[in-house]
């Protein structure tokens, strides 16, 4: 495109003053094949128009879960946990990103102990004491998506529930360290997966992170278990998810078909965990926008 025409990302600047550089920048590096290695699409790079969106409604999905760590505790019902996610989203203006996404009926998911995720809230399902469960919100604002998920311990746990889950936040931890500019989404995923199985556990793969703003699962998919320099080029202006799923046991996961269709569980039926952020990449680095 000509430089003094606006920019494709739709940020009502010039495009010399925009993009122009990030194109001759794109243009010049080298893909390798034989790593999958791909150049992002436009769509999934934000202006910052956009990244305010994102940002504001990560503050609504942050304050959500907020709410959750005051609730949780033995006794309380998983639909209580959605009923009050529900009330403080459409309070603050607005939508519950999983209602009647797919055909999910709730507003979170709530996943205990060996559910990996897609926990559906119910009111007769009680934390116990001795739990671990992972609340997962979705917010939309104006047509922007933040997504987060937390782990929470109920009561006294087992050292080793409580070694899951704080290895597993660990594993995010360096999965959102490793995503930076002009490297790779296989890099987030190999250091996940690299402190997991240092620890002895498994990494789902059937199940990962996605980009996420504009739109609730879009490009690029995000595994937790890869190999560095692989996928798709990281990029100013992109959002994604880091979430990775880390098992007790096996790596191996089902959903139960018999039961809503939705839950999925451990293989073996050991412990599960998971933390999720979204983030912006940057020039610099990353700025978290939903936690």
């Amino acid at each position: 495109m000509q430089r003094n025409e606006l920019c494709w990302c739709g940020s009502g600047k010039k495009y010399k003053k925009c993009h122009a550089d990030y194109d001759e920048r794109i243009s010049e590096m080298k893909f390798d094949f034989f790593k999958g290695q791909v150049r992002p699409p436009r769509k999934v790079i934000n202006n910052a128009q956009d990244i305010a969106g994102i940002r504001a409604a990560g503050i609504i999905n942050d304050g959500a879960l907020d709410l959750m760590d005051e609730m949780v505790k033995p006794g309380i019902t998983t639909a209580e946990l959605d009923q009050a996610v529900y009330d403080y989203i459409i309070g603050h203006g607005a939508i519950p990103g999983d209602l009647n996404y797919e055909g999910f009926p709730n507003s979170c998911c709530t996943s205990i102990n060996d559910i990996v995720c897609h926990g559906i809230p119910s009111k007769k399902v009680k934390l116990q004491e001795g739990d671990i469960i992972n609340v997962d919100v979705t917010t939309v604002l104006n047509g922007y998506y933040a997504d987060a998920s937390r782990m929470y311990m109920v009561g006294k746990v087992s050292p080793a529930a409580e070694r899951l889950v704080r290895v597993t936040k660990e594993c995010m931890e360096a999965g959102v360290a490793a995503a930076r500019a002009w490297h790779f989404v296989g890099d987030i995923g190999a250091a996940c997966a690299k402190v997991a199985h240092e620890n002895g556990y498994g990494v789902v793969t059937d199940l990962g992170g996605h980009g996420v703003g504009k739109g609730y699962h879009i490009d690029p998919f995000v595994s937790h278990n890869a190999k560095p320099e692989t996928g798709m080029l990281l990029v100013p202006g992109m959002t994604l998810t880091v979430e990775p799923m880390i098992n007790e046991g096996t790596f191996k996961v089902f959903t139960d078909k018999t039961g809503d269709g939705w839950t999925v569980r451990t293989k073996d039926h050991k412990l599960s965990a998971q933390w999720e952020n979204t983030i912006l990449i940057t020039e610099t680095g990353i700025e978290v926008l939903a936690h």
